[in-house]
Order: C-alpha cells, then structure tokens, then sequence
C-alpha cells in the first residue's frame, strides 16, 4: 500500500474510532439520566438504549480487531487520556502486549499505569523475551521481576542478554529468530530446513551459513534457492561479501548502512565471527522514527517523554529547564539593550529597528544550525572538513548581510530620510549575519565535543545568542557613528 493511501486510511479509522466513542457518550448520557422500570415506556426506551450502546461496543471492538497494533497504538496516542481508557478496554486481551510494544514512551507508561498488578502481568506474559526486553525499563520493577520467575530459563537468557545491552546499540534492537544453514548442504537441503520450520521468522531475505562452531561463513538469500538446480551446494552460491554488525555497535550508525546498502536484515555476531542474531529493517526504522522525533523536540528544548495530553503540571515542569535558560538569556539581551539607553533615546527610530537586526539573525543561525545537526546525525561531516565549511558558511553569511543589508538599509532611507541611520543598519546586518553563522555552526558542533547531543536546545541557545549579538553590534554601531 502506498504510504499516501495508508495515512489516509490510519485517519480514517481514527475519525471513525472518534466518531464511535462520541455516538457512546451520548447514549451512556441517556442512559444514565432515564431511571424507570423496564415494563414503563420510558423503561423500554432506556433498555434500548442500552441495546445500541452494546452495539455501538461491539463495532468499536470489531473495528480495532481489523486493525493492526501500530495502528491502534497510533489512535490511542491521538486521543485524550478518558478515550484512551476506553478505546484500550475495548482491545482484544489477546493483542494488548503488541499494542504495547509499538507504543510510543508516553503513550505506554500511561498504559502500564492504568493497568492493574494482574492486568500487566497477563499483558506482558504474551510477549517473547525479546519484546519484553525492549520495553522493560517502562515497566515496575516488581512486576517485572515477577514475571521473570515464571519463564523458563531460556527465555531468562534471553533477556537478560538483551538487557545487558546499552540503549541505542545494535545488541538492544537485534533478534535472535533467525534460519541457519550448513555450506556443506544442497539447496534441496536448505529447503526442506525451511519448510520444516514451519513459520519463517518477519522479514527473513536471507539464510545465515554457519560452521559447525557457528561462526559466519556468508549468506544465502532466499532467491537463490529458486533460482539454482536443488543439488548444489550451499557453499558453492553462497555470498561471502556481508555486511554485518557487533552488539556493541550505535543502533543509528546501522541505519545508515542499512539505508546505503538496501538491508532487509543483517547478521550480528561477536568478535570472533560468531553468529548471535539478526538485525531487521523494522527495527532499524523504529529506531531511526523515535530518534527523529527525539532530536525535534531537543531543538526546542523539550524532553521526548512528554505527551501531548500530559497533565499541566507535568508537562510545564518538562518546559522549565530550557524556560528558566532562556530567561536568564533574555536577562543578558536586555542588559546588552540597557547599556545603549542613552542612545535609544537621542534616536528613537532604533529601537523600531532592532528587532529586524536581531530576527534576520536568528534565521541565518538556525538555517546554518540545522545543516550542521544534520550533517552530524547522517555522519556526514568529516573532522578534516570543518574548517572548510566554516570558511564556506561565514563566506554565505558575509554575501547574504551584503545583499539583505543593502536591502534594510535602503528600507531604513525611504522611512527615515536618514543616511547615516542606513549604512548603520546595513553594517549591522553584514556583521550580525556573519557572527550568526559563526554561532549556528559553534552550538551544536559545541554541544557534540561535550559528547552531548547536537540538536538538544540548539534552538533555545542559538535565539539567546544571535539576540544578543543583534542588539549589541546595532546599539553599537548607532552609537559610534550616529552620536556626536
């Protein structure tokens, strides 16, 4: 289905969850105001009413049964928390642990938390130790611990390997579902391994061939099973040439490859060449998804964590740290504009002009910014080729303060007949464009040799500083040349 299509059918199916659960509230409203005996008239009515809310249950129950869980992850994470309740008690018992393991962070400790001990438990109880890993940390440690007693010591294994992993490592997303064969096998070997298997693990492209220690010898993707006489070798087709990754690998870092070389999945294995598991596009993707969304909301200084339909409180404490710094950057942009108040005064045309000055600033450190973080995040950005994209950025800075400035400073003539006034306008945006540019690429190639993430505050920092700067270099200027 094209992605196009699909959207357009997720919003669908959401208008039509919404459109349900509000024929519900009307009917519940009903019912609930009407009391009279069942024989009445009025008691009749009351009991259909009843009847079509149970209707207007079972369709909303059938609807979500023909969804798939993401999608019902996805309605949940659109709705407010009273719908939320709702729409989740009406989820098939059966699917609520894939609902929540493709919920996003909020949206499932919200989940966990509305749940009950013996809910949860029943919930998590569905998943592989592989899922359960992926969304352990979201769960409470008792729970959690519980639920560990009852498995078996295989699956025990499992996750406690899968735990011990770092976050953001390849080790933490791989799975260890996967189809081995022998080099020493035929093809009609191989094929009869499969169909033994029964059910082939999600998006298996490729069967991993293996020593009799395990150890990788290459790949064999599933095409040249039919493409090959049923008497050939495995060793003899098999490709030699695979990418593959160690559980101690970056998670994004393996993205990328998998973006570069079309991966549907890719073996992972220790440093002997041991095979330990596979690693999928799906997960890759989900990753890649939530650090997306993560580094989005970093820009703005926002934590990642919060939902949309959080409470007040949480969500403007989840605001605050990034507020209280902006605050004390504005402290420093009024000080900066308090140190040029006798100049204001003699001439009042600047203060309707600064904001121009210290706007056009904050646009050209945000656009050099954003191609830095997103140099930095494709690893695209070579050590030995930051001094030359620095030279290149100051050089764009210092081209577009020439042209945009020439423009404000011809503005600035036409409004206030004041030449002076202008060319102080137009030096100020050239420098301001140039300083702007400096500081958009200083942040977040700052905020990286700190070992902290480019993009996080980028915004609330670079705003901060080009303000600053706007003003002083304008105020400055004014003063040198404008006062006598």
């Amino acid at each position: 289905m094209e992605p196009k299509k699909s959207q357009e059918r997720l919003q669908q199916s959401l208008e039509r969850v919404t459109e349900l659960l509000e024929k519900q509230r009307r009917v519940e409203t009903l019912v609930h105001s009407q009391h009279h005996p069942a024989s009445s008239p009025a008691g009749r009515q009351g009991l259909v009413e009843s009847l079509v809310h149970r209707q207007h249950l079972t369709e909303l129950r059938q609807h979500l049964g023909r969804l798939h869980a993401a999608d019902i992850a996805y309605i949940l994470e659109a709705l407010p928390h009273d719908d939320r309740l709702r729409i989740w008690e009406q989820v098939a018992a059966s699917r609520r642990g894939d609902v929540l393991v493709e919920a996003s962070d909020p949206l499932r400790d919200f989940l966990v938390h509305a749940m009950g001990r013996s809910d949860l438990l029943a919930v998590i109880g569905q998943l592989d130790a592989e899922d359960l890993a992926s969304i352990a940390e979201d769960l409470p440690d008792d729970v959690l611990q519980e639920h560990v007693r009852s498995l078996t010591a295989q699956d025990r294994r499992l996750l406690q390997t899968s735990l011990s992993y770092d976050e953001g490592s390849v080790g933490q997303l791989m799975t260890s579902e996967l189809v081995t064969v022998s080099p020493e096998m035929t093809l009609a070997e191989a094929q009869q391994q499969l169909r033994a298997q029964g059910n082939l693990p999600s998006h298996n492209d490729k069967l991993f061939v293996v020593d009799r220690h395990h150890l990788l010898q290459g790949v064999l993707p599933l095409q040249q099973i039919l493409l090959n006489e049923p008497d050939r070798r495995v060793g003899d087709i098999m490709a030699t040439s695979v990418v593959t990754f160690t559980p101690d690998d970056d998670a994004t870092e393996a993205g990328k490859a998998f973006e570069r070389y079309d991966l549907v999945s890719a073996p992972v294995t220790d440093s002997r060449g041991r095979l330990l598991g596979r690693l999928t596009v799906d997960e890759v993707m989900d990753h890649l998804r939530e650090e997306t969304e993560e580094d989005v909301l970093a820009l703005a200084g926002l934590s990642g964590g919060e939902d949309i339909y959080s409470p007040v409180m949480d969500s403007a404490r989840n605001r605050w740290v990034w507020i209280s710094l902006n605050m004390l950057t504005a402290f420093v942009a009024s000080r900066v504009v308090g140190l040029f108040e006798h100049t204001i005064a003699h001439i009042v045309a600047l203060a309707s002009l600064m904001p121009i000055v210290a706007g056009i600033g904050g646009n050209t450190g945000n656009q050099t910014a954003t191609l830095i973080i997103r140099s930095l995040a494709l690893g695209r950005l070579a050590p030995s080729a930051i001094s030359r994209l620095v030279r290149k950025e100051l050089t764009i800075g210092l081209l577009n303060g020439l042209v945009w400035g020439s423009v404000v400073g011809a503005f600035a003539l036409v409004l206030y007949r004041e030449t002076g006034l202008a060319l102080v306008i137009a030096g100020a945006m050239v420098l301001e464009m140039v300083l702007a540019a400096a500081v958009g690429m200083a942040v977040p190639l700052g905020l990286q040799r700190m070992g902290r993430d480019p993009a996080l505050g980028t915004s609330v920092l670079l705003t901060a500083s080009t303000d600053s700067l706007g003003f002083f270099v304008f105020l400055g200027l004014a003063t040198l040349f404008l006062l006598h």
